[in-house]
Protein backbone atom coordinates (compact mmCIF):
# COMPACT_ATOMS: atom_id res chain seq x y z
CA UNK A 1 0.00 0.00 0.00
CA UNK A 2 1.23 3.51 -0.78
CA UNK A 3 -0.21 7.02 -0.68
CA UNK A 4 -0.46 9.02 -3.90
CA UNK A 5 -1.81 12.55 -3.43
CA UNK A 6 -3.88 11.41 -0.47
CA UNK A 7 -5.30 8.28 -2.15
CA UNK A 8 -4.26 4.87 -0.87
CA UNK A 9 -3.27 2.52 -3.69
CA UNK A 10 -2.24 -1.11 -3.73
CA UNK A 11 1.40 -1.93 -4.32
CA UNK A 12 2.39 -2.16 -8.01
CA UNK A 13 -0.50 0.09 -9.06
CA UNK A 14 0.41 2.22 -12.10
CA UNK A 15 0.13 5.90 -11.19
CA UNK A 16 2.83 7.72 -13.21
CA UNK A 17 2.75 8.55 -16.91
CA UNK A 18 5.47 8.81 -19.55
CA UNK A 19 5.78 12.57 -19.00
CA UNK A 20 6.53 12.32 -15.30
CA UNK A 21 9.28 14.80 -14.48
CA UNK A 22 10.69 12.72 -11.65
CA UNK A 23 11.41 9.96 -14.17
CA UNK A 24 12.27 12.08 -17.21
CA UNK A 25 14.27 14.82 -15.50
CA UNK A 26 14.98 13.70 -11.95
CA UNK A 27 12.75 16.61 -10.89
CA UNK A 28 11.86 15.25 -7.45
CA UNK A 29 12.99 15.51 -3.84
CA UNK A 30 12.41 13.13 -0.97
CA UNK A 31 12.75 12.62 2.76
CA UNK A 32 13.40 9.27 4.42
CA UNK A 33 11.89 8.98 7.90
CA UNK A 34 11.29 6.45 10.64
CA UNK A 35 7.92 5.67 12.22
CA UNK A 36 8.01 3.83 15.55
CA UNK A 37 4.84 2.95 17.48
CA UNK A 38 2.90 5.46 15.43
CA UNK A 39 5.34 8.29 16.13
CA UNK A 40 7.48 9.91 13.42
CA UNK A 41 11.07 10.41 14.56
CA UNK A 42 12.37 13.98 14.09
CA UNK A 43 9.18 14.93 12.23
CA UNK A 44 9.67 18.70 12.49
CA UNK A 45 13.25 18.50 11.20
CA UNK A 46 12.24 16.37 8.23
CA UNK A 47 9.29 18.62 7.45
CA UNK A 48 11.40 21.78 7.48
CA UNK A 49 14.08 20.14 5.34
CA UNK A 50 11.50 19.02 2.78
CA UNK A 51 10.00 22.52 2.61
CA UNK A 52 13.49 24.03 2.22
CA UNK A 53 14.34 21.58 -0.59
CA UNK A 54 11.11 22.42 -2.42
CA UNK A 55 11.79 26.15 -2.13
CA UNK A 56 15.35 25.76 -3.42
CA UNK A 57 13.98 23.89 -6.45
CA UNK A 58 11.25 26.54 -6.90
CA UNK A 59 8.41 24.09 -6.46
CA UNK A 60 5.01 25.47 -5.55
CA UNK A 61 4.18 24.52 -1.97
CA UNK A 62 0.41 24.01 -1.45
CA UNK A 63 -1.15 25.84 1.50
CA UNK A 64 -2.27 22.50 2.96
CA UNK A 65 1.34 21.26 3.21
CA UNK A 66 1.69 21.79 6.96
CA UNK A 67 3.64 19.57 9.31
CA UNK A 68 0.34 18.15 10.57
CA UNK A 69 -0.67 17.34 6.99
CA UNK A 70 2.62 15.52 6.40
CA UNK A 71 2.11 13.49 9.57
CA UNK A 72 -1.48 12.59 8.69
CA UNK A 73 -0.59 11.53 5.17
CA UNK A 74 2.19 9.26 6.45
CA UNK A 75 0.14 7.64 9.20
CA UNK A 76 -2.78 7.14 6.79
CA UNK A 77 -0.79 4.22 5.37
CA UNK A 78 -1.03 2.06 8.48
CA UNK A 79 -3.62 0.14 10.43
CA UNK A 80 -3.54 0.12 14.24
CA UNK A 81 -1.66 -3.18 14.18
CA UNK A 82 0.89 -1.93 11.66
CA UNK A 83 1.53 1.21 13.73
CA UNK A 84 3.10 -1.02 16.38
CA UNK A 85 5.84 -1.96 13.91
CA UNK A 86 8.89 0.11 13.01
CA UNK A 87 8.57 1.50 9.49
CA UNK A 88 10.84 3.22 7.01
CA UNK A 89 9.07 5.98 5.08
CA UNK A 90 10.02 7.65 1.82
CA UNK A 91 8.08 10.86 1.17
CA UNK A 92 8.68 11.90 -2.45
CA UNK A 93 7.54 15.17 -4.05
CA UNK A 94 7.76 15.75 -7.81
CA UNK A 95 6.82 18.61 -10.08
CA UNK A 96 3.79 18.02 -12.29
CA UNK A 97 4.21 17.87 -16.06
CA UNK A 98 2.63 20.37 -18.41
CA UNK A 99 1.61 19.63 -21.99
CA UNK A 100 5.25 18.87 -22.67
CA UNK A 101 7.47 17.10 -20.15
CA UNK A 102 9.99 19.95 -20.22
CA UNK A 103 7.38 22.49 -19.08
CA UNK A 104 5.50 22.78 -15.81
CA UNK A 105 3.47 25.27 -13.79
CA UNK A 106 5.60 24.27 -10.75
CA UNK A 107 2.67 22.56 -9.04
CA UNK A 108 3.52 19.30 -7.29
CA UNK A 109 2.30 15.81 -6.53
CA UNK A 110 3.57 13.43 -3.87
CA UNK A 111 3.67 9.78 -3.03
CA UNK A 112 4.57 8.03 0.21
CA UNK A 113 5.87 4.48 0.40
CA UNK A 114 6.91 2.35 3.37
CA UNK A 115 8.89 -0.75 4.29
CA UNK A 116 9.51 -2.65 7.50
CA UNK A 117 12.52 -1.76 9.65
CA UNK A 118 14.56 -4.45 11.38
CA UNK A 119 14.71 -2.50 14.65
CA UNK A 120 12.68 0.32 16.24
CA UNK A 121 15.95 1.82 17.52
CA UNK A 122 18.93 3.28 15.77
CA UNK A 123 21.55 0.57 15.83
CA UNK A 124 25.31 0.40 15.45
CA UNK A 125 26.22 -1.73 12.45
CA UNK A 126 29.38 -3.58 13.57
CA UNK A 127 29.61 -6.02 10.69
CA UNK A 128 32.72 -5.96 8.46
CA UNK A 129 32.41 -2.75 6.44
CA UNK A 130 35.24 -2.02 4.05
CA UNK A 131 35.24 1.12 1.91
CA UNK A 132 37.27 2.63 -0.92
CA UNK A 133 37.35 5.95 -2.71
CA UNK A 134 35.12 6.20 -5.77
CA UNK A 135 37.05 8.29 -8.28
CA UNK A 136 35.20 7.68 -11.55
CA UNK A 137 32.90 10.66 -11.02
CA UNK A 138 32.76 13.60 -8.60
CA UNK A 139 29.92 15.46 -6.88
CA UNK A 140 29.79 19.21 -7.36
CA UNK A 141 30.20 21.33 -4.26
CA UNK A 142 26.91 23.19 -4.72
CA UNK A 143 23.68 23.65 -2.81
CA UNK A 144 21.92 21.15 -5.08
CA UNK A 145 24.28 18.44 -3.84
CA UNK A 146 22.99 19.00 -0.28
CA UNK A 147 19.48 17.87 -1.29
CA UNK A 148 18.04 14.37 -1.55
CA UNK A 149 16.81 14.37 -5.14
CA UNK A 150 15.96 11.62 -7.63
CA UNK A 151 19.28 12.24 -9.36
CA UNK A 152 21.37 9.55 -7.63
CA UNK A 153 23.29 8.28 -10.65
CA UNK A 154 26.70 8.71 -8.97
CA UNK A 155 25.46 6.63 -6.03
CA UNK A 156 24.10 3.99 -8.40
CA UNK A 157 27.33 3.65 -10.38
CA UNK A 158 29.39 3.83 -7.18
CA UNK A 159 27.35 1.03 -5.63
CA UNK A 160 27.98 -1.15 -8.70
CA UNK A 161 31.71 -0.40 -8.43
CA UNK A 162 31.64 -1.36 -4.73
CA UNK A 163 29.83 -4.61 -5.48
CA UNK A 164 32.23 -5.52 -8.29
CA UNK A 165 35.21 -5.01 -5.99
CA UNK A 166 33.79 -6.55 -2.79
CA UNK A 167 33.49 -3.30 -0.85
CA UNK A 168 30.51 -2.57 1.38
CA UNK A 169 30.52 1.12 0.44
CA UNK A 170 32.47 3.85 -1.33
CA UNK A 171 33.50 7.35 -0.30
CA UNK A 172 32.59 10.17 -2.67
CA UNK A 173 34.78 13.10 -3.67
CA UNK A 174 33.91 16.57 -4.89
CA UNK A 175 35.55 18.34 -7.83
CA UNK A 176 38.36 19.52 -5.53
CA UNK A 177 39.02 15.87 -4.58
CA UNK A 178 37.89 16.38 -1.00
CA UNK A 179 36.12 13.47 0.71
CA UNK A 180 32.54 14.55 1.37
CA UNK A 181 30.46 11.48 2.27
CA UNK A 182 29.79 7.83 1.53
CA UNK A 183 27.24 6.32 -0.83
CA UNK A 184 25.27 5.30 2.24
CA UNK A 185 25.53 8.30 4.56
CA UNK A 186 27.51 11.19 5.99
CA UNK A 187 31.11 10.48 6.98
CA UNK A 188 32.62 11.29 10.38
CA UNK A 189 36.36 11.04 11.03
CA UNK A 190 37.75 10.55 14.55
CA UNK A 191 41.37 11.36 15.40
CA UNK A 192 42.27 11.58 19.08
CA UNK A 193 39.61 13.74 20.71
CA UNK A 194 38.60 15.42 17.44
CA UNK A 195 35.55 14.46 15.42
CA UNK A 196 35.32 15.94 11.94
CA UNK A 197 32.77 15.93 9.15
CA UNK A 198 32.70 17.75 5.82
CA UNK A 199 30.86 21.10 5.62
CA UNK A 200 27.79 21.29 3.40
CA UNK A 201 29.68 23.78 1.22
CA UNK A 202 31.83 20.83 0.08
CA UNK A 203 28.74 19.16 -1.41
CA UNK A 204 27.64 16.55 1.14
CA UNK A 205 24.01 15.64 1.80
CA UNK A 206 22.67 17.85 4.58
CA UNK A 207 20.81 15.04 6.30
CA UNK A 208 18.82 15.22 9.53
CA UNK A 209 21.02 12.61 11.24
CA UNK A 210 24.11 14.61 10.28
CA UNK A 211 22.56 17.64 11.95
CA UNK A 212 21.60 15.67 15.07
CA UNK A 213 25.04 14.13 15.46
CA UNK A 214 26.73 17.52 15.05
CA UNK A 215 24.46 18.96 17.77
CA UNK A 216 25.31 16.05 20.08
CA UNK A 217 29.07 16.05 19.55
CA UNK A 218 29.32 19.83 19.86
CA UNK A 219 27.95 19.59 23.41
CA UNK A 220 30.35 16.85 24.59
CA UNK A 221 33.27 18.00 26.71
CA UNK A 222 35.38 15.00 25.76
CA UNK A 223 35.50 15.89 22.06
CA UNK A 224 36.36 18.80 19.81
CA UNK A 225 34.07 19.01 16.82
CA UNK A 226 35.32 20.28 13.46
CA UNK A 227 33.25 20.97 10.36
CA UNK A 228 36.08 21.13 7.85
CA UNK A 229 37.10 19.70 4.49
CA UNK A 230 38.48 16.16 4.62
CA UNK A 231 41.53 15.17 2.61
CA UNK A 232 41.87 11.55 1.42
CA UNK A 233 45.26 11.48 3.17
CA UNK A 234 43.53 11.93 6.55
CA UNK A 235 41.58 8.70 6.30
CA UNK A 236 44.41 6.25 7.00
CA UNK A 237 45.66 8.43 9.85
CA UNK A 238 42.28 8.38 11.58
CA UNK A 239 41.49 6.27 14.64
CA UNK A 240 37.90 5.71 13.61
CA UNK A 241 35.58 6.27 10.65
CA UNK A 242 31.81 5.96 10.78
CA UNK A 243 28.74 6.87 8.75
CA UNK A 244 25.33 8.14 9.78
CA UNK A 245 22.11 7.82 7.82
CA UNK A 246 18.45 8.36 8.62
CA UNK A 247 17.49 4.70 8.53
CA UNK A 248 20.29 2.62 10.05
CA UNK A 249 21.72 5.15 12.47
CA UNK A 250 25.49 4.68 12.77
CA UNK A 251 27.60 2.38 10.59
CA UNK A 252 31.20 1.76 11.66
CA UNK A 253 33.76 1.52 8.87
CA UNK A 254 36.01 -1.38 9.82
CA UNK A 255 38.58 -1.22 7.03
CA UNK A 256 40.04 1.19 4.46
CA UNK A 257 43.13 0.41 2.39
CA UNK A 258 44.54 -2.28 4.69
CA UNK A 259 43.92 -0.29 7.86
CA UNK A 260 41.46 -1.60 10.43
CA UNK A 261 39.49 0.82 12.60
CA UNK A 262 37.98 0.68 16.08
CA UNK A 263 34.42 1.79 16.87
CA UNK A 264 34.78 3.16 20.40
CA UNK A 265 33.31 6.59 19.64
CA UNK A 266 30.45 5.18 17.59
CA UNK A 267 29.46 3.01 20.55
CA UNK A 268 29.39 6.08 22.78
CA UNK A 269 27.18 8.01 20.37
CA UNK A 270 24.53 5.44 19.41
CA UNK A 271 22.82 5.61 22.81
CA UNK A 272 22.81 9.41 22.70
CA UNK A 273 21.26 9.29 19.23
CA UNK A 274 18.41 7.09 20.44
CA UNK A 275 17.93 9.41 23.43
CA UNK A 276 17.66 12.39 21.04
CA UNK A 277 15.05 10.48 19.02
CA UNK A 278 12.97 9.82 22.15
CA UNK A 279 13.33 13.45 23.19
CA UNK A 280 11.97 14.61 19.82
CA UNK A 281 8.82 12.58 20.44
CA UNK A 282 8.25 13.96 23.93
CA UNK A 283 8.81 17.49 22.66
CA UNK A 284 6.27 17.13 19.86
CA UNK A 285 3.68 15.39 22.03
Amino acid sequence: MFNFNGELLEDNTSFLNEKNRGVQLGDAVFEELRVVNGDIIFLEDHYLRLMSSMRILRMEIPMKFTMEFMEEEILKLFSEIELKEAKQIKFTVFRNSGNDFSNSDNSISYFISSSLLASPFYILNEKPYEVELFKDFYKNSSMLSNLDTNNKIINVVGAIYAQENDYQDCLLLNERKQVIEALNGNLFVVKGNQIKTAPVTDGCINSILRKKLIDMVSKLNDFEFLEESISPFELQKADELFLVNNIEGIVSITRYRKKDFVNVTAKQLIGKLNAAARMSLSTSA
